[in-house]
């Protein structure tokens, strides 16, 4: 079974990835974040797996996180809230997710990436 590679494909830390995957000959599918955002049960599947909570998988660097001011509306909100945000755009998703069952890699720290090898 293949890695579920999501990402953005401007992002320069995505194609950081995309490059470390691809030369150490990793096997990947890959998704687009925006055309094909991961669903609520999706993300839901995804954060229980990784063993993080929500608020790690936020794009907190991003515009759109930043021009919501959700550092501060985040604070009140339940973890399903802050799913179903993240389920309604994948610009607020930080990236790009590596994800493979149970192993869920949020980011790009090649140390982390090297243990794929």
């Amino acid at each position: 079974m293949n890695y579920t590679f999501i990402h953005y494909p401007k992002c320069t830390t995505c194609q950081r990835a995309k490059k470390f995957l691809d030369e150490n000959k990793i096997k990947y599918t890959e998704r687009h974040i925006i055309t094909e955002t991961p669903s609520y049960e999706e993300l839901k599947t995804i954060i229980e797996a990784s063993g993080l909570p929500v608020s790690k998988f936020f794009n907190t660097s991003g515009l759109l996180y930043r021009s919501m001011n959700l550092k501060e509306e985040l604070k009140s909100c339940s973890d399903d809230d802050k799913i179903r945000l993240l389920a309604s755009n994948g610009m607020l998703i930080k990236r790009p997710l590596l994800i493979k069952k149970e192993k869920v890699l949020v980011g790009f720290k090649e140390d982390e990436w090297n243990e794929l090898k």
